[in-house]
């Protein structure tokens, strides 16, 4: 037991300094105590200390710099490494389409109701612009697989605006990434149905229009009419895509 303690003990020390760090309010640059003082502070050996910065520079929260001015600072994690940790842990996890509109369904329609009068003209001109590479009948299959990616942009410039709430917005980006990841691996815009893209083109131009309008629950019914319909049509397009593969099995 006392040799899993000494294993453990790097990660408490980290622990201890992330609630230090939260109670001094250290914001990303600003840095650490010098492994001198840490070992004074917390009572461990220098090895622990910097096995205990290692730590923290492997979560993200911490940059450590050598040379002159050099030392531990404390470092804001970006969204893109969050987003591929989490999607690391569930790798193996056999996310399927269903659970990650089930996520969307919970979320989305809430967002959109939320935005209503809320967007300034600037934001509703640059959403209504992204519409544009999906009004159209996609040509083949490859055009088809760049609306839907584009279709997905969408909702993260929704997301975006969501402002007062940066862990909605984070969640609603994480799904929308993990969905247009699986549209990929799994090769979902094969078969093409080619009109995918002007359908979600019309919903997302109707669901302006509410948050336009400053209607709330037209927002939110559009958007859950939306998101209930592309389901409908992912599914299908994963039970085509899993029939193709057993048949040339």
């Amino acid at each position: 037991m006392a040799g899993n303690s000494s294993k453990r003990r790097p990660y408490q020390v980290a622990e201890t300094i992330k609630d230090w760090i939260v109670e001094q309010q250290l914001k990303p640059g600003d840095r650490l105590p010098g492994e001198a003082e840490l070992m004074a502070q917390l009572g461990v050996s220098k090895g622990t200390v910097r096995e205990s910065t290692r730590v923290l520079e492997a979560q993200g929260l911490v940059k450590t710099r050598t040379g002159p001015g050099g030392g531990a600072f404390v470092s804001a994690m970006s969204e893109s490494r969050a987003i591929s940790l989490m999607s690391h842990y569930l790798f193996f996890q056999d996310i399927s389409i269903h659970d990650i509109y089930q996520i969307r369904l919970a979320l989305e329609p809430g967002l959109a109701a939320s935005l209503a009068g809320r967007v300034g003209a600037d934001d509703m001109a640059r959403l209504r612009a992204s519409l544009h590479s999906y009004a159209h009948t996609a040509c083949d299959a490859e055009e088809e697989r760049q609306q839907h990616i584009d279709s997905l942009d969408f909702h993260l410039m929704l997301a975006e605006l969501s402002g007062g709430n940066p862990l909605l917005s984070f969640i609603i980006r994480f799904t929308t990434q993990i969905l247009s990841d699986l549209t990929i691996y799994r090769r979902l815009y094969e078969p093409a149905t080619h009109d995918l893209g002007t359908t979600g083109c019309r919903y997302h131009a109707d669901i302006l229009d509410a948050i336009e309008a400053g209607d709330a629950e037209q927002a939110r019914r559009i958007m859950h009419e939306h998101l209930e319909s592309a389901l409908t049509v992912m599914n299908r397009q994963e039970a085509q895509v899993r029939r193709g593969f057993l048949s040339e099995a």
